[in-house]
């Protein structure tokens, strides 16, 4: 490759970079988390059934999957996307929220890895 031609690449993929590299909701980067959670033996398919139940009524959350690990027979991988980390911390007090998170509890054996993220947009996610 030519200077130039690298030159001119590296320019167009700067601008690219730059009109996305903070997607956000008024002037606050949206916050993702992505975290695994070890179920107790044999209980991760009522671990995430109670993990699904009432995730449609989570102001600010623009994604919430929870997913069985392909290699883990007890792991359950959770990605969140919400429009702001006071979006997550409020989630935690809704009472359905609430009554998961002590549904669930019992069937935790560990959190084995969790990673807050600043997600920069996506299929999916309103800009």
């Amino acid at each position: 490759m030519t200077a130039t031609r690298r030159q001119t690449l590296n320019a167009a993929l700067g601008l690219a970079i730059g009109a996305t590299a903070l997607p956000a909701f008024g002037d606050t980067p949206m916050y993702g988390l992505i975290g695994r959670i070890m179920a107790t033996p044999g209980n991760r398919a009522e671990l995430a059934a109670i993990l699904l139940e009432g995730t449609t009524a989570m102001p600010g959350c623009l994604s919430y999957v929870v997913a069985e690990d392909a290699q883990d027979a007890e792991a359950l991988w959770v990605t969140e996307v919400w429009d702001s980390a006071d979006s997550h911390r409020a989630s935690l007090s809704l009472p359905g929220v609430q009554a998961a998170i002590a549904r669930g509890r019992p069937l935790i054996a560990s959190f084995d890895n969790r990673h807050e993220t600043r997600p920069l947009g996506g299929t999916g996610l309103a800009d």
